[in-house]
């Protein structure tokens, strides 16, 4: 073991995450979901999240056996929907073709879907003791201002540097609790902004502390401006107080999530609402413009709401249109813009 690593499990034995509730226990379901939720989040906001879905969903037959609706459901408001989906597929493969089990392997294992080397790699080494490197975000992090890396960690030669770095250190012993460590350690002290580098274990080798990069490495991605875009959302109301929702499709965004009905100009309403078998009337009350980011964009979202009559004879279909309750809102796979827009009502 080097110092490198010695110094970081000294640390993590006074200092580091020993109570998540995905460590008691700590089996390969808990983990791999636990690992997946942490993808992209903060540990503070996956806990609740966390401790919901296993209530429900305890082990993995029982996420495989669940409609995907329910999944997308307790996932929501956590963000990255794929993430959710891939958890579903995955369950299945894992009925399918491993037994109900989670393989053991590392290479099977990072060829499911959504989990990857680095994720497959966390949950070996934290559930078996296995001796695997991971490399995510905050141990990226470290390793590159320690080692004094200089370049954006997505590109392939900056990426292979510090996979290497991150086997050189990975132990063969404590393997699980070096793995713990690390990342604790980029949580919560080696920080993207503001990290303590007084309170660092590491800060006499730290090659970024010593040259004054700590504030620029790891090296950002190269920037460019987020576009913009613009949609109405529909709170189509019936007469009896349901909400009409629309199932987005399988891919893009919010794939497969119920959502409100669009148009791209309140000119558009007449049709879209026709195409949808339903009639507006009375008046149409626009809310205040909600802002919604994603990684790759920004959407401003126009609400306007307003209550419409199903055409004669129509009955929304269940798996495209539906009109709900806000009792059963609840129990659905929301987008967070669209669960708050209806929560303020």
């Amino acid at each position: 073991m080097d110092g490198f690593a010695r110094a970081l499990l000294a640390w993590f034995d006074r200092h580091g995450r020993h109570d998540l509730p995905w460590q008691h226990p700590r089996d390969a379901y808990r983990v791999w979901l636990s690992e997946v939720m942490l993808q992209q989040t903060q540990v503070r906001t996956v806990i609740g999240y966390f401790q919901r879905f296993v209530a429900a969903l305890p082990d993995l037959g029982a996420l495989a056996a669940a409609p995907l609706d329910q999944v997308l459901a307790l996932w929501s408001g956590l963000g990255y929907y794929s993430r959710a989906r891939n958890l579903h597929r995955c369950a299945r493969l894992c009925i399918e073709h491993h037994g109900g089990e989670l393989p053991r392997d590392l290479a099977a294992l990072s060829a499911l879907p959504g989990i990857g080397r680095s994720t497959a790699a966390a949950i070996l080494a934290q559930v078996h003791g296995d001796r695997h490197a991971i490399l995510d975000g905050n141990v990226r992090r470290v390793l590159a201002r320690v080692h004094g890396v200089h370049g954006w960690p997505g590109a392939s030669t900056v990426q292979k540097r510090l996979w290497e770095l991150a086997d050189t250190h990975t132990p063969a012993t404590r393997t699980a609790d070096y793995t713990q460590a690390i990342m604790d350690f980029g949580a919560t002290v080696c920080t993207r902004a503001r990290p303590r580098c007084t309170e660092c274990p590491l800060s006499n080798d730290c090659a970024a502390l010593r040259e004054g990069e700590v504030a620029r490495l790891p090296t950002p991605k190269p920037g460019r401006a987020i576009p913009e875009r613009a949609t109405t959302m529909l709170i189509v109301h019936d007469e009896a107080g349901r909400v009409l929702l629309e199932r987005r499709p399988p891919t893009g965004v919010w794939a497969s999530l119920w959502s409100l009905p669009e148009c791209s100009a309140e000119t558009d309403i007449e049709h879209e609402l026709a195409r949808r078998n339903t009639r507006p009337r009375g008046e149409r009350h626009r809310l205040p413009e909600l802002l919604h980011v994603f990684s790759h964009y920004r959407l401003r979202i126009t609400p306007l709401r307003l209550q419409a009559t199903p055409a004669p004879g129509h009955i929304a279909d269940g798996d495209i249109l539906r009109w709900s309750t806000p009792a059963e809102l609840a129990s659905l796979g929301l987008p967070a813009p669209v669960r708050k827009l209806l929560g303020m009502l």
